[in-house]
Formats: structure tokens, C-alpha cells, sequence
């Protein structure tokens, strides 16, 4: 497959995953009954929003003149992760409910765009292209990051809760 060829189907292959994230997102938010769970869930649909927006002009401009436009570092993480992270949302979220479940699955959803990006990022001879998702990928690692905290300690809950330590 030709360079332009691949360039092309990893954004398209980029968009769809960022879609259907934003899909899943939106949908768990819908879904939950857990206020602070349905703002991790908005927060989250908004951040693929931005990946979205980002990777559409990114894929308008090299459909229209064969490069990648210079990407900006992603975002640094705020005070919403401190406030996702907090004892008060681990709480209201059951370690064995739908919430709990929706965050495994986003947790495979961001596994899958963190295999993609770094993928891409190691194949790409194109320096914006290559530095583009490498920061993807770095973006959605934070992402991983804050999921994988909460799923862990919400195991950790749910072990606590029902008496499953051995000792």
C-alpha cells in the first residue's frame, strides 16, 4: 500500500474510533444513574469530540495537499481528574454496576486508539504526521491512565466489600 494510501486509511481508521468512543461515552451518560459517573462519561464524550474535530482538518488538509498540519501538545490533565479520582465519586460508583463495566469497556476502547496511534506514530516518515499521533497516542494514554486508577480501585471496593481477601 502506498504512503498517501496508508496516511488515508489510519485517519479513517482514527475517526471511526473516535466516533464510536464519543458514541459509547454518550450513551454510558445517558445510561447511568451515578451523577459523577455521568460526568466522567460527558467528560470523556467531549474529549473525542476534540479528537474529532482535530483528525477531520487534519484529514480535509491532507486530502487537499498531501501533508499533515503541525499538531499542538495535547491538553494537560485538569481538575477534573482530581475530582473523577476522588473518594466521593469511587463511592457512588458500584464496583459491580453498569458504571464499573462502562469503564472496562472504555478502557479497551482507549487500549485500541493508544495500539493505533503508537503504531502509526512508529510508521509514519512524515515528521508532523509521526508527531501528530504520538500525541494522540500520549493523549490517550492520560485517558487510559485516569480509567485504569478508577477500575482499580473500584476492584479494590468491591474485594473490600465482600470479603475477598484470603487473610
Amino acid at each position: 500500500m502506498e504512503q498517501t494510501d496508508k496516511a488515508v486509511e489510519v485517519l479513517k481508521t482514527a475517526i471511526l474510533l473516535e466516533r464510536r468512543g464519543k458514541a459509547f461515552y454518550t450513551q454510558a451518560a445517558r445510561q447511568t444513574e451515578s451523577k459523577s459517573a455521568k460526568k466522567i462519561f460527558e467528560m470523556m464524550a467531549e474529549e473525542e469530540d476534540a479528537h474529532i474535530e482535530f483528525l477531520t482538518k487534519q484529514f480535509v488538509n491532507y486530502q487537499k495537499y498531501q501533508e499533515f498540519l503541525k499538531s499542538e501538545p495535547a491538553p494537560e490533565e485538569d481538575e477534573a481528574v482530581v475530582e473523577i479520582l476522588s473518594e466521593k465519586v469511587k463511592n457512588e460508583i458500584n464496583a459491580a454496576g453498569f458504571e464499573a463495566a462502562a469503564i472496562s469497556a472504555a478502557i479497551d476502547f482507549e487500549n485500541r486508539a493508544i495500539e493505533v496511534y503508537s503504531n502509526r506514530a512508529e510508521e509514519a516518515t512524515d515528521p508532523n504526521e509521526k508527531e501528530m499521533y504520538q500525541m494522540l497516542a500520549d493523549w490517550e494514554k492520560g485517558h487510559h491512565h485516569l480509567l485504569h486508577k478508577l477500575n482499580e480501585d473500584l476492584k479494590e471496593q468491591i474485594w473490600n466489600d465482600n470479603n475477598f481477601w484470603p487473610f
